[in-house]
């Protein structure tokens, strides 16, 4: 039986959308017509994947993740989640242990900041311990976020708010980010360590702006000691 000419063009237009829909379900790595060889230029491409990117210099990689974790859990309370601070206390206090982590860039500063007296009764450079409790003069760990700026004792400071229960003491104990004279990098010339604070993220001038500077605005401080 002879078909006509609409007939051949409707029959044509089938096989062409049949052919389609079952391409659907086939391999992006799959030449999909003409026996396409999977090096030939018109073969489908396979989408790149991101390698996973490694932890910036000088930050230990197992307390970045600790981080992003705290990061994500905490993320309707932060406000720009692009730049975060990160203080490894499992550091001694001469080595520059408070990062600010740029996570687009995957670029990372370090600078020194001395931990509280309550954590470091026997002046050891290293924190033993952390605490939460009013009077104990501890550095605390946990996630914070950085608020309000006001001038103090140390001058221009900014405060912080914990939000985790090891820290959530945070405001009422009056923890914040200043800089010391105790702080500056000429202490550890002299005394192999930096001085102690009250718990609070103490800083040298120079440093003390720049965290100020990077991390104000709500941004997000994670600390805390691994080992």
């Amino acid at each position: 039986m002879s078909l006509n000419r609409r007939e051949m063009l409707r029959l044509g237009a089938a096989g062409a959308g049949g052919l389609l829909l079952s391409s659907a379900g086939i391999a992006a790595d799959t030449p999909l017509l003409f026996n396409l060889k999977p090096n030939d230029p018109l073969a489908p491409v396979a989408p790149k994947v991101a390698a996973t990117p490694i932890a910036p210099m000088g930050v230990d990689p197992a307390i970045l993740e600790r981080a992003k974790a705290a990061l994500h859990s905490h993320r309707f309370f932060v406000r720009d989640r692009n730049v975060i601070g990160i203080v490894d206390f499992g550091k001694a206090s001469h080595e520059a242990r408070f990062h600010i982590v740029d996570l687009v860039s995957g670029r990372a500063e370090s600078h020194l900041v001395a931990h509280g007296r309550g954590s470091d009764p026997a002046h050891s450079g290293l924190l033993q311990r952390f605490s939460n409790g009013f009077g104990s003069l501890a550095s605390s760990n946990g996630t914070y976020i950085t608020s309000d700026t006001y001038h103090g004792k140390y001058g221009l400071s900014m405060k912080v708010k914990g939000l985790d229960y090891t820290n959530n003491n945070a405001e009422a104990r009056a923890i914040v980010i200043h800089n010391a004279w105790y702080a500056e990098p000429d202490m550890v010339a002299a005394h192999g360590k930096l001085g102690r604070s009250e718990g609070c993220f103490a800083f040298s001038r120079a440093s003390q702006w720049q965290v100020m500077n990077r991390l104000g605005g709500g941004r997000m401080i994670y600390a805390d000691k691994l080992a």
